[in-house]
């Protein structure tokens, strides 16, 4: 890289520049795999759709469109398997990645289970409901590695395209399962008390995730998501959502809006998964300009270093070989080492404030990320605590919150905290 050796000050300086080239290099590896699971999340979804639809009103003719969206995602399934093998999985300078691979090890457990799913499926030998859940593990867990990689990116403006696509997918996800679950009412005639609840569970979480993605999200991705809200599909989707909520056992509606429901529904995922694309362009296009800009300024941090060092031996050297030198015209002994302490130092102090600019920017969204683990916990807790669905669980939190008037993240750091007291006591199931 150099042609001689630096002093130790400016060589660990260079080092530091090398490492965080190093590091975006990893990340774009993480993004590109990102991408990956990305498609193969939407291809799921539509394979789930259509699973749900075949299995719950009986329709043979889907059978085929089935078979045809399975075949789909199982290329992207291989592609995404070797995308997961160019992967350093020796532990070298993967000692950050433990949850990551954690993650990626439970999402494949998760995809050798699918082939078994698929021929219960096909032979009707699971309900609707249970594939519909498997599915949804499956692409939690999916959702999980796009989560960590967001959770450990170094790069503030990575770290935001990450947390836009991962809100974004998440909303999708919650979305696709809202299809499911409205065909499984329509297809009854008629939504129940605890289906309604889960519906609108689903909707008001959809709101949030959108929420936080339209927060980090570039002006052309909101554009986009603009354009979808204002959408013939949409609008025709949100009218369903208005006759589901009026229906109930005395008041039940033709069952042949389960296929209305699910094909609006579609239509609303397909133009979500136009977004979607396009955030991962965006991504993959910041990868490479953050990697361009380091490289850059690696090379004229080198050779700003570099002369900094040749001009404290070119003047040590003509100090050496003056014969007319004395100590009354010549500079103070130590001047050029002074200059050259002040320039390197002056280069420490632009490196430090870069790195806690970069720190500021990333803590707006990994606290978005926190919050989100917060609301999370929370809600597991009281699942365990009351032994209630996760709708239900949710359902107390925003209760909470419009008591209290607090956010939502507030009550479940809340809730956390008072359960880590040593005085708390978790509430007995009677």
């Amino acid at each position: 890289m150099q042609t001689r050796k630096l002093p130790a000050t400016l060589r660990f300086m260079l080092a530091a520049r090398r490492s965080e080239l190093l590091g975006l290099e990893d990340l774009a590896q993480t993004c590109t795999l990102v991408t990956r699971i990305s498609q193969l999340v939407h291809a799921l979804q539509k394979e789930r759709g259509y699973s749900n639809l075949f299995l719950s009103i009986d329709a043979p003719h889907q059978r085929q469109n089935l078979e045809s969206l399975s075949q789909a995602t199982a290329l992207l399934e291989l592609e995404l398997r070797n995308e997961l093998e160019r992967i350093d999985q020796s532990g070298a300078g993967a000692a950050d990645k433990t949850r990551l691979f954690t993650r990626i090890a439970q999402a494949l457990h998760h995809l050798d289970e699918l082939p078994s799913l698929r021929r219960r499926v096909r032979e009707h030998r699971i309900s609707a409901q249970d594939a519909t859940a498997a599915l949804v593990r499956l692409i939690g867990s999916l959702l999980a590695v796009v989560f960590e990689a967001a959770d450990s990116a170094i790069d503030p403006a990575i770290t935001h395209c990450l947390v836009a696509l991962f809100n974004f997918m998440q909303g999708k996800e919650l979305a696709g399962q809202e299809r499911a679950l409205g065909v499984t009412g329509f297809a009854s005639g008629y939504f129940e008390t605890e289906l309604l609840e889960r519906l609108e569970h689903l909707q008001e979480c959809q709101e949030r995730s959108f929420a936080t993605f339209s927060r980090f999200a570039s002006a052309a991705a909101q554009t986009l998501w603009q354009a979808l809200g204002a959408s013939e599909s949409n609008r025709q989707a949100c009218q369903l959502r208005g006759i589901a909520r009026r229906t109930h056992a005395e008041a039940k509606v033709d069952c042949q809006l389960s296929e209305l429901w699910f094909d609006l529904h579609t239509q609303r995922i397909d133009l979500m998964q136009g977004i979607e694309t396009h955030l991962e362009q965006e991504l993959l296009q910041c990868c490479q300009q953050s990697m361009q800009r380091i490289r850059s300024e690696l090379h004229s941090h080198r050779r700003l270093l570099e002369s900094l060092s040749d001009m404290q031996t070119t003047t040590e050297q003509a100090r050496l070989f003056s014969v007319h030198s004395s100590e009354l015209d010549s500079q103070p002994k130590d001047a050029t080492s002074s200059h050259l302490a002040r320039s390197t130092l002056e280069l420490l102090q632009h490196q430090a404030l870069r790195l806690q600019g970069m720190h500021d920017e990333l803590r707006e969204a990994r606290q978005a990320l926190e919050e989100r683990k917060q609301v999370e916990r929370a809600k597991q807790q009281l699942i365990r605590q009351l032994d209630c669905s996760e709708s239900e669980a949710y359902a107390q939190l925003r209760q909470a919150a419009m008591n209290q008037g607090l956010r939502l993240e507030e009550v479940a750091q809340r809730l956390l905290s008072s359960s880590a007291s040593p005085t708390h006591r978790p509430r007995q199931k009677h």
